[in-house]
């Protein structure tokens, strides 16, 4: 099973993969994770990425192809691999095809989680973070006892710049724009699998399982 994971921040996408995961014992392989393990192992890319993360600037598309390369060639993903995060652009996805390619490979499906602006913005702008330890709430899913304290430590909680709702809609906003010839490639290809992402997480996954169940039987 080869299948990538696309949608909108907020969408659910990581957690959909992270269970997919657990349940079939497929390599779950997030961009942001095998970026960050580059740069600390300091791998000759990993030193090359280093270089753009350090000056705060987005690591160029050929660092983060390589690095998705090196991580598609290690022996857990020979029989298949859930990529979450990449491809983001037309580029990357023609850069997957030819890295799968030379093993002989193809990718099976792109899942896409579709989900309305009202949702993202509900869920991200309700998210809530302690300034000491991190933990994570959202005032309407997972809110602590009291409101604006930590449960676990005590601290105070606060709320991302990033999460803010006009800030959430201009993400989102730049988000459609790189992914609109994405989402036509793969659906011209055959291999996208759009899933309403507007539901519970439970109903999302019985939709994602459906899904796989039927590109695996393929």
């Amino acid at each position: 099973m080869k299948v990538a994971f696309l949608g909108p921040p907020g969408a659910g996408k990581g957690t959909q993969a992270q269970a997919v995961s657990r349940e079939r014992k497929v390599p779950h392989i997030s961009t942001g994770d095998i970026l960050r393990e580059a740069v600390q192992t300091g791998t000759p890319t990993g030193l090359k990425a280093r270089a753009y993360v350090t000056a705060g600037k987005l690591v160029p598309d050929e660092i983060v192809v390589d690095i998705v390369a090196e991580r598609l060639a290690r022996p857990d993903c020979k029989q298949g691999f859930l990529l979450d995060g990449f491809p983001r652009t037309l580029g990357q996805a023609k850069a997957l095809d030819a890295i799968l390619a030379k093993s002989s490979m193809r990718l099976d499906a792109m899942l896409y989680y579709a989900v309305s602006d009202e949702v993202v913005v509900d869920r991200i702008s309700g998210r809530r973070l302690c300034k000491s330890c991190g933990a994570n709430y959202h005032v309407k899913y997972i809110a602590p006892r009291k409101s604006g304290v930590c449960d676990r430590c005590g601290g105070g909680l606060y709320q991302r710049a990033d999460d803010k709702p006009e800030t959430v809609k201009e993400r989102l906003r730049v988000y459609r724009e790189q992914t609109a010839e994405l989402i036509d490639y793969y659906r011209a290809n055959g291999l996208l699998k759009e899933i309403s992402a507007d539901n519970s997480v439970e109903a999302v996954r019985a939709d994602t399982n459906r899904v796989l169940d039927a590109v695996a039987v393929r």
